[in-house]
């Protein structure tokens, strides 16, 4: 391992570089206005690979955007590790509250990142984090330490629901045969307490849409007599929580898994400032489903938000018009034992329900996922703590994320493995928001502890034998 570190600390420079140049490719899923620029992305991927020394690196296609494959198969007798990760990021939208362009990283020293933080779309969703690993990769291999095989899935429609994730995994599951699945889009609690994520929630994804009369009509002449989309749709959201912030969709709590009060009192032993959290946001007061702190609200109890609501005039000035139609995007988190597909049902046919007659509505299904939970008693467990312990100097805490991972659940359901879940940034992170960064301390940090899994799922897995 000393050969390891000595290669990383003489490397430091370049790979920041590497990252950097990553981040200025736009590889934007959900904007086929950028579909060139997600291609180039997978190609620099697949050039990085292999002057890292992988084998077999391939850019598969499917019949979104390619996934990019490769390997190092040292013996197979040994453990393999698939590793993966997605090259493709969020839309940068709204722009003007960028600070820098979001294509444009710059360094920046903040009070949570002293050491300075890379801020760029992606930089910690997932670009970031995901090129941890190929640098990790390098850095046992040029030290002659990789001490098992591994595997790199890298995909390039993550932001979008993976839609052709599943069926290219289900058609080449043998490709992709292994003993674990290794995965950094998660995050730790603080730079000084590491955590692994030990649950992450599913999602049901709609979009809306309440129409009224054929054409936009005059707010003057037709206020008043004629139903407004917008007013609907506001009214009908309004209506899907209560004064307790419980969900009013019915059926939609009958399967929630349960967690004990021990469970709780644990969970909410994790360090964490309810003042620091509002200052952070710059809110006066937290808010959510009543009963359940803030942990709990954003990691075992299921949400409804509204993503994006739309209608009518928008433009600059005034126009004094009452719509014809109104959207909105809505997002549903879900906890263990919810199904995405019973749970977007529920949510059409309560949306139906509430529709005043002076409009129709129309819901339609974007993607989903499902919740998912992953053991704290295994070898994989075990490894990342040691790994974490190694680098950091204490024991990792367990932790229920509050996002969305939807590949997880299809992983053990296809390849029947479980996934591990190493994350290395931080909940302020912005990511999927303007100014997302990641901090240099935070990615020097995952190369450095990555190997050490290696080290030690291998050494667990030879013991187990």
């Amino acid at each position: 391992m000393e050969q390891l570190k000595t290669f990383q600390e003489a490397n430091k420079q370049r790979f920041l570089d590497e990252l950097l140049s990553l981040l200025r490719i736009p590889s934007v899923s959900a904007d086929s206005d950028f579909k060139g620029d997600v291609l180039k992305t997978a190609e620099f991927i697949k050039d990085k690979l292999i002057e890292a020394g992988a084998d077999n690196v391939e850019v598969c296609p499917t019949d979104g955007y390619p996934i990019v494959y490769a390997d190092k198969i040292i013996d197979p007798a040994l453990p393999t590790v698939c590793v993966y990760g997605h090259y493709d990021v969020q839309p940068p939208d709204p722009l003007e509250l960028w600070e820098s362009g979001p294509f444009d990283p710059v360094i920046k020293k903040t009070q949570l990142h002293p050491q300075g933080a890379i801020f760029a779309r992606g930089s910690c969703d997932d670009k970031g984090q995901m090129y941890m690993h190929v640098k990790a990769f390098e850095s046992m291999m040029a030290s002659n330490s990789l001490p098992c095989n591994v595997k790199f899935m890298i995909e390039g429609e993550e932001e979008v629901g993976s839609p052709s994730l599943g069926p290219f995994i289900k058609a080449n599951a043998e490709k992709f045969s292994c003993d674990v699945i290794l995965v950094s889009d998660t995050g730790i609690i603080a730079n000084d307490t590491p955590s692994v994520t030990s649950g992450l929630r599913g999602l049901s994804y709609v979009e809306v849409e309440v129409i009224g009369p054929n054409r936009d009509l005059h707010s003057g002449i037709y206020g008043g007599a004629v139903a407004n989309p917008i007013n609907v749709l506001a009214k009908m959201i309004a209506s899907m929580q209560d004064e307790n912030g419980h969900i009013t969709i019915d059926g939609f709590y009958d399967d929630v898994l349960k967690v004990s009060d021990q469970e709780r009192i644990e969970m909410n032993k994790a360090p964490f400032s309810l003042d620091d959290f509002k200052a952070h946001l710059d809110i006066d007061e937290v808010h959510g489903e009543k009963g359940y702190t803030t942990l709990e609200r954003t990691s075992i109890r299921p949400t409804l938000d509204v993503n994006g609501i739309w209608g009518g005039y928008i433009g600059e000035g005034a126009k004094t018009v009452l719509p014809s139609k109104a959207y909105a995007k809505i997002s549903m988190r879900l906890v263990p034992n919810q199904g995405s597909e019973k749970i977007t049902e529920l949510f059409q046919k309560h949306f139906e329900k509430i529709a005043p007659p002076s409009v129709k509505v129309k819901v339609t299904p974007h993607h989903g996922g499902e919740p998912v939970l992953t053991p704290t008693d295994g070898i994989a467990y075990q490894a990342a703590d040691k790994a974490y312990q190694a680098t950091f100097g204490k024991k990792a805490i367990p932790q229920r994320s509050g996002g969305s991972i939807p590949i997880v659940a299809m992983f053990e359901e296809v390849l029947g493995v479980k996934t591990i879940l190493m994350g290395f940034g931080l909940d302020s992170d912005a990511i999927h928001s303007p100014n997302e960064h990641f901090g240099l301390f935070n990615y020097y940090k995952g190369i450095e502890t990555i190997p050490y899994f290696f080290k030690y799922f291998t050494e667990l897995s030879e013991n187990m034998n």
